[in-house]
């Protein structure tokens, strides 16, 4: 049987783009359709805008902070308006370059959005239809957001980059890493922040010592952190949006956001045509090689649900094109993968938390909580939290744990010494680069008491 294309990619997002691009440059035949804008949640409405806007939000602080080192600073304001659109005119130029590079490599794309039809047919909202041999499902995933009264003046992590004008007065309720990160933003930018979270403590599934640092450094700054609190309901008022709380009080705020997880974006998908099998929170059932229960059909990225990070999608459309365009199968790895949370302060993580590795083997933790120099003479009372979590049977460091500045740029470089199976000797053994918040990983000497 004569297909149109080798392949036919669903989703112009980080995963997406980057099997698009390998697959044509083997000579394949690849079309990618996107319904939106070209570059997927990390480019459009995730890592990037948000990232520029932690950068923005960093300068109230340093502000303060130059004080202490003699500088004269003036008066200081910050305009919304032009902030976004900065940040608008940069998501246009990276949007430009993936297609750039998509086109550029080969493949075709279409400014639509594609269902499936059968096994190796989409349809695209234009009305053309076309065939594929193989298909790859990367449209990511989309924000969750619970049924309340008065849900529609709720906005998401999507509308948050739009606003037209700064919400004095902001609450945001969720207490995972996007909640975290967007109450830290926007009181760095001036807001009042209240933050609303239903369980005992943020950050569910990081290590509870870190959970309990940054969430303690939040209040420092003046972020109103609640934890077991939810919104009853929420109603338009002439003075701003009420906000029934769980306890029976009230709040009047500008705006409300909601980051309460984010679930497979298949709706109306058309998955069902093609029988490919969903769970229960509407991913794509994949294997290790990102295959599905049909065997043309793949999916990579949040839309598996398996791990959601951009470079995670990247590793697994590239581990899918060596699979099936080059015939060495191939499956990414994501077993000890790094990460990043750009609260303020900042946390970098990899490997396992204290209590994961206390119910799995005997361990040893060593941690410094320590104010670095940078603080002092800004006067400054934050502080940084270094953990390591080291396994007593091998040696070998199961989980490192930062949180200060720079953060999720030291984790990369730890990182790399963890997923080498690196001991707390090898740790030891490194020279420390003085001065610097980061030699404390190499100069931890005694464990805690257990």
């Amino acid at each position: 049987m004569s297909f149109d294309y080798d392949l036919f990619v669903i989703g112009g997002g980080s995963g997406g783009v980057r099997a698009g691009r390998l697959a044509a440059g083997t000579g394949a035949k690849v079309a990618l359709a996107e319904e939106y804008r070209m570059g997927g949640t990390c480019v459009i409405r995730g890592c990037v805008p948000k990232k520029l806007m932690v950068y923005a939000s960093s300068y109230s602080e340093a502000f303060e902070d130059a004080k202490g080192y003699g500088w004269t600073v003036g008066d200081s304001s910050f305009d919304w308006s032009k902030l976004i659109a900065a940040k608008d005119k940069e998501i246009t130029r990276l949007e430009a370059i993936y297609g750039k590079n998509l086109g550029a490599a080969g493949a075709e794309q279409f400014d639509a959005r594609a269902e499936l039809v059968d096994a190796h047919t989409v349809k695209l909202s234009t009305g053309q239809t076309f065939t594929a041999k193989h298909i790859l499902v990367a449209v990511g995933g989309t924000p969750f957001v619970p049924n309340i009264e008065g849900k529609e003046h709720i906005i998401s992590s999507n509308e948050i980059f739009d606003l037209k004008e700064q919400p004095k007065r902001f609450l945001v309720v969720g207490g995972g890493y996007i909640a975290c990160e967007f109450a830290c933003i926007m009181n760095g930018l001036g807001s009042k922040v209240t933050q609303f979270y239903r369980s005992e403590q943020i950050l569910r599934g990081f290590d509870n010592e870190v959970r309990d640092f940054v969430a303690e450094e939040m209040r420092g700054k003046g972020i109103d952190l609640r934890v077991n609190t939810d919104v009853k309901s929420i109603e338009k008022t002439t003075d701003g949006l009420k906000v029934t709380v769980s306890d029976g009080s009230e709040l009047i705020v500008d705006q409300v956001m909601y980051a309460t997880g984010r679930i497979p974006n298949t709706h109306g998908l058309g998955l069902e045509n093609a029988g490919v099998e969903i769970g229960r929170k509407g991913e794509i059932i994949v294997d290790g090689y990102s295959q599905t229960n049909i065997p043309s059909i793949y999916a990579v990225g949040d839309v598996t649900d398996r791990v959601q990070l951009t470079p995670v999608a990247i590793r697994e459309g590239a581990a899918f094109v060596d699979t099936v365009f080059h015939g060495n199968p191939s499956q990414a790895d994501h077993d000890l993968i790094p990460t990043a949370v750009f609260t303020q302060p900042e946390i970098g993580t990899v490997g396992m938390g204290e209590e994961e590795a206390r119910a799995s083997e005997e361990i040893e933790v060593y941690k410094s909580a320590f104010r670095p120099m940078a603080h002092i003479l800004a006067g400054k009372s934050e502080r940084m939290l270094m953990k390591l979590i080291i396994s007593k049977a091998t040696r070998k460091v199961l989980g490192c744990h930062i949180v200060g500045h720079a953060a999720g740029e030291m984790i990369q470089m730890a990182g790399i010494a963890v997923k080498m199976g690196a001991t707390k000797e090898d740790f030891d053994r490194t020279m420390a680069v003085h001065p610097t918040a980061a030699e404390e990983l190499v100069t931890m000497k005694t464990p805690v008491a257990s």
